[in-house]
């Protein structure tokens, strides 16, 4: 009985702590038994700091950054600036078929798709493009796009090209991480694998 008593009483206090000086003003700082980062070793923007000798905590990027969500930089040396297309599988309002100008399908461009796809795209696609990647082994809802089916294989290139740069349901986009050059070397490895389902 002494301890029903006893953890009556502890209740007791916990309710009139936690909830009797609810709403009330303090002229003292609150006690913070767990201060869950309130107070961090941090500088917020626009904030000055003494640690840097122009004075302010927000710093300029590095010379050559390229902002989330933006492609490489347009040069004449590149490809020619007005090809929008290489740029984003368009051509207008319609997906474009075929690889640009720009780009030159050899073997040397089919090497680059194979590292890249393997890189980025087997574990949910898988190596031959099945869509039986590692993910699939765990994740079974939504599936993965079976990348050799054949409503798959009649998209245009430009389509799948844009899918890799802006992404498609769970598939997040990929143009901040892959360059241009690299998205349509997948694109075109994307084809070999195709093409190579097909024969068999």
């Amino acid at each position: 009985m002494r301890w029903f008593f006893l953890i009556l009483f502890a209740i007791a206090v916990m309710l009139a702590v936690g909830i009797g000086p609810r709403g009330e003003k303090f002229t003292k700082p609150p006690l913070y038994v767990f201060p869950d980062m309130d107070w961090q070793y941090k500088l917020k923007f626009q904030k000055p700091s003494d640690f840097f000798a122009d004075g302010q905590g927000a710093r300029r990027p590095v010379d050559g950054t390229i902002p989330l969500g933006y492609d490489l930089p347009l040069t004449e040396d590149d490809f020619p600036v007005g090809d929008t297309y290489y740029r984003t599988g368009l051509f207008g309002d319609f997906y474009g078929d075929g690889m640009p100008d720009a780009v030159a399908v050899d073997e040397k461009l089919l090497m680059r798709g194979k590292e890249r796809y393997q890189i980025y795209c087997t574990a949910c696609h898988g190596t031959s493009g099945n869509g039986q990647g590692v993910v699939s082994k765990y994740w079974q809802i939504p599936p993965t796009a079976n990348l050799l089916d054949p409503r798959v294989a009649g998209l245009p290139d430009g389509q799948i090209f844009w899918t890799i740069t802006h992404g498609k349901g769970l598939m997040g986009p990929y143009n901040g991480a892959v360059p241009i050059e690299d998205r349509w070397a997948i694109t075109a490895y994307v084809r070999v694998l195709q093409g190579a389902a097909a024969a068999k």
